[in-house]
């Protein structure tokens, strides 16, 4: 006898636990095989042991529902209680200074946000935080991460390996990010589900991207061809978060930035938001505001 379960929209790996601990158990107690496969778990063996194991299996169901109600009801009044802030799987993350706060606010209310700011104000990191909490409350189906592979000093073509060896340097502070916000078995799969999706800026050509939030890393290394290819890739029910430091462009001097550019031409636009942090929104060690504010006064002289 074979049947299955669906697992009642629930992540699988959250049920089948630690390296499949949970169903390697039901498997070993009822002397049944257990797979699982398309968001369903499957039974075969003994009918009688198939519906014990069933019964285990529901119970098992039943517990993560009520759980997730708890939780959810007492996440709801934490947002309540913190309107700035985000809930990921692996920890809370709370607006830190007034230029954060606002920035999350633009993710949420807005279909495309440009945050712009020096290096340690968050902006990858609280606009992955977001990306993934949206993903989690389904608000998107996926979250696509991209960066411009900017040739700093070395080219590519150069450099050994594949094409994803030579591009993984510029895109691992995405993959850190994503880590801190998602377990590491979770994270694995929805990358090879392509549920969530790190590439250079130029797989995204072509492309219309639907049900997303979509995130361009490092910005202000975008030619103006480039923002625009990127920005016209947005699809229906999307959102678009662009973020990037416009002191730090490692393009060639006679390249204009990208940047840049839309901070003048698209800022007349309904539905486009740009934030401006600064080095009042450094969250990392205080020398950074000290070493900020040093860069800035000797460019403003």
């Amino acid at each position: 006898m074979k049947i299955s379960i669906p697992t009642s929209g629930f992540e699988p790996t959250l049920l089948a636990g630690f390296q499949d601990e949970f169903l390697r158990k039901v498997q070993r107690e009822f002397n049944i095989t257990v797979t699982m496969r398309d968001e369903c778990i499957y039974l075969k063996g003994n009918a009688k042991k198939i519906q014990e194991a069933k019964k285990v299996i529901q119970n098992k169901l039943r517990e993560m529902a009520d759980r997730a109600y708890s939780e959810s009801g007492q996440d709801k009044k934490k947002r309540e209680k913190e309107p700035f802030s985000v809930t990921t799987p692996k920890r809370l993350v709370r607006a830190k200074t007034p230029g954060q706060a606002e920035y999350i606010e633009a993710i949420d209310k807005y279909d495309i946000t440009v945050s712009i700011g020096p290096a340690g104000t968050g902006k990858t990191y609280l606009g992955v935080a977001m990306a993934v909490s949206y993903l989690m409350e389904k608000k998107v189906e996926r979250i696509i991460l991209t960066r411009p592979a900017v040739e700093a000093g070395e080219s590519l073509g150069f450099l050994p390996g594949a094409i994803e060896e030579k591009v993984d340097p510029y895109l691992r502070p995405l993959y850190d990010a994503l880590n801190d916000f998602l377990p590491y078995d979770r994270m694995k799969k929805y990358l090879d589900l392509k549920v969530i999706e790190v590439a250079p800026l130029a797989y995204m050509r072509g492309r219309t991207l639907n049900d997303a939030l979509i995130i361009l890393d490092e910005a202000q290394n975008t030619t103006g061809m480039q923002m625009k290819m990127f920005l016209t890739r947005m699809g229906w029910r999307s959102k678009v978060v662009v973020t990037g430091d416009i002191t730090q462009v490692d393009l060639p001097p006679n390249i204009f930035s990208g940047l840049i550019e839309i901070q003048h031409l698209l800022k007349n636009i309904s539905g486009i938001k740009f934030v401006y942090l600064s080095e009042k929104d450094v969250v990392r060690h205080n020398l950074v505001q000290k070493i900020i504010k040093a860069y800035e006064t000797k460019n403003s002289t």
